[in-house]
């Protein structure tokens, strides 16, 4: 593919996600995410030449100028869209299929203690929302979404939705847990277990009440648990 096809490309990602954006000039002057992919993709033709130095020096200055840190190794696909994209960092090893967004504070990034592959492999229309984190070598599957704020360590399959503290999926090939997946307002089955168990408390402690009630109508002591 062309310079200018890449460029043009990443340009229409802007319009089709980001429904902020009014025009070409304006998007080219003030999008960070748009310019941090433009960096990446010098920076990355510079590090498959073996020039690693200089690609590092173009990584860190992008990173000084968006606060978005790709490493220079790292493989983009085509229309990445990182939006409001303070805070990103992508991992040296990571790969991102085609279609995929980003949003603030993601990080692509590794465990530390793997060797060779040790960053997160994104495929073809996944969204991964604010603050999300994915850690580690595997793969997120096509069309998938990860909740804000959650910590994705194992491998995710295609059309999966994942929300949480570890990462739990929610929904699968259409079979969904939850209602879709809405920023605002996003599932949490930690939460949901908690609410569950107090629940439960709250009918056996009623049991308790009942049966103590009906103990000192008969005259019958309350046992001593002390």
């Amino acid at each position: 593919m062309s310079l200018w096809k890449t460029l043009k490309e990443d340009i229409e990602a802007v319009f089709e996600r980001d429904p902020a954006a009014r025009n070409v000039l304006e998007v080219v002057l003030t999008y960070s995410g748009l310019h941090a992919i433009w960096f990446h993709r010098i920076a990355h033709a510079l590090w498959k030449r073996k020039f690693r130095t200089l690609a590092r020096i173009i990584s860190q200055i992008s990173r000084f100028l968006t606060g978005i840190e790709i490493h220079p190794g790292a493989k983009i696909g085509r229309k990445l869209f990182i939006d409001h994209g303070m805070g990103v960092v992508i991992g040296e090893t990571c790969e991102i299929g085609d279609n995929v967004t980003l949003y603030q504070g993601v990080t692509l990034g590794g465990t530390g203690k793997e060797k060779g592959k040790r960053h997160p492999t994104i495929g073809n229309n996944v969204l991964i929302a604010a603050g999300a984190k994915v850690l580690g070598s595997f793969k997120i599957g096509d069309n998938s979404k990860i909740g804000a704020g959650s910590v994705v360590l194992r491998e995710v399959p295609p059309n999966s939705t994942v929300v949480g503290i570890p990462g739990r999926i929610v929904v699968q090939n259409g079979v969904r847990v939850y209602d879709d997946l809405d920023h605002t307002n996003l599932p949490d089955p930690v939460a949901d277990t908690i609410r569950d168990m107090q629940r439960e408390i709250e009918r056996l402690r009623k049991e308790v009440e009942e049966l103590k009630a009906a103990m000192e109508r008969k005259g019958e002591p309350w046992p001593n648990v002390n």
